[in-house]
């Protein structure tokens, strides 16, 4: 088996190489600079580790550059710049295709435009395998077998203590800082739409038995969890103050200034929690928790294993959501070793 990670040379890149090379599955690195991807390697600790050259403005050698591998994972963010190209490139090249985008409006573009055409190549694309987007998709299928059929389905979401973001992170912030602003987009009826209010304002998290202050933000699981949930509603929330921290005027210029991404030890320092209540339409309620330290590390965890996964085989042609590519309980408890942990609460008069 042999993965591919693109944008390897970048922050996230480097960690996923890293899990990579931990976990004993061959890679190539690819991406732009020839030097910057073999000191990726190097960092890795796989300096033998094959590099190819490819930019996303050529399609053809995009493809070839993933010629022999199993699957891709892309970390080249922004992914509303990338995304496309290297899922078209790995779908002309019979390659499975994840990435490690929280961008909610490219992760529906992805699904919007590709669907035809991977399940065509018999490609399978799962956009989104990030620290949130997978665990939140999963227990949210969970939950909803739990109160079917679903009214409504709400995720939540809180990062406590760690350090500061990539550069990666930022420079995609600062593309889809717009759609952040505005609160992304809400599902409701059979279709995805922007602008509408949040019905929730505030809500209890584990830790806390103070109501915390959210507000509507732009999650991934708005986008993933109707395409296998049968539900009137999705709705994403975010902390309040975490949101605020995430739609902060960033000064582009400053960014090549800044670190690469937080150090370890602050990673470590960090906890993320997530969040989903499922209401059922008779009134019948659950709520899953996920939670867990180091965003980055995690998404590290998630991206490989979503790829192994893909390149084992099992998963259905097409561009799916992560509970319809993966077993949600199998998934979620691989990943207790790494110390995330997940609960499903059914209130006990139900």
């Amino acid at each position: 088996m042999t993965i591919a990670v693109y944008g390897a040379s970048g922050y996230q890149g480097k960690l996923v190489a890293a899990e990579l090379a931990g976990r004993g599955i061959d890679m190539v690195l690819v991406g732009r600079s020839p030097a910057r991807l073999r000191t990726a390697a190097e960092q890795a600790g796989v300096p033998d580790a094959e590099t190819r050259t490819a930019v996303l403005d050529d399609a053809g050698r995009l493809a070839a550059s993933l010629r022999d591998c199993e699957a891709l994972i892309n970390c080249a963010g922004p992914f509303t710049r990338s995304g496309d190209a290297l899922a078209r490139a790995a779908i002309t090249a019979g390659c499975h295709y994840v990435d490690t985008s929280g961008e909610q409006l490219h992760i529906k573009q992805i699904f919007d435009t590709l669907a035809i055409d991977a399940e065509a190549a018999g490609v399978t694309v799962v956009p989104a395998t990030t620290d949130a987007g997978v665990p939140g998709d999963l227990i949210a299928h969970l939950l909803a077998e739990r109160v079917e059929p679903v009214e409504e389905i709400t995720a939540a979401h809180r990062i406590v203590g760690g350090g500061g973001m990539s550069r990666g992170s930022l420079r995609s912030l600062i593309e889809a800082i717009e759609t952040l602003r505005s609160g992304g987009l809400g599902y409701e009826d059979g279709d995805w739409r922007p602008g509408t209010p949040a019905r929730r304002t505030s809500m209890t998290f584990p830790g806390s038995s103070e109501q915390i202050p959210v507000v509507r933000f732009a999650l991934q699981e708005v986008v993933t969890v109707p395409r296998h949930v049968r539900v009137r509603r999705v709705e994403g929330v975010a902390e309040a103050a975490l949101a605020t921290r995430l739609t902060s005027a960033i000064d582009p210029a400053l960014l090549d200034r800044m670190p690469e991404g937080p150090a370890e030890d602050s990673r470590s320092a960090q906890e993320f929690i997530i969040v989903v209540d499922a209401v059922g339409r008779d009134g019948r309620s659950a709520r899953g928790v996920v939670s867990g330290p180091d965003t980055y590390g995690t998404t590290a965890v998630i991206a490989v294993e979503s790829a192994r996964r893909l390149a084992a085989g099992g998963a259905e042609p097409g561009v799916l959501a992560p509970a319809q590519a993966f077993d949600p309980a199998g998934f979620l408890d691989f990943l207790a070793p790494h110390d995330i942990g997940w609960s499903i609460e059914v209130p006990a008069d139900v």
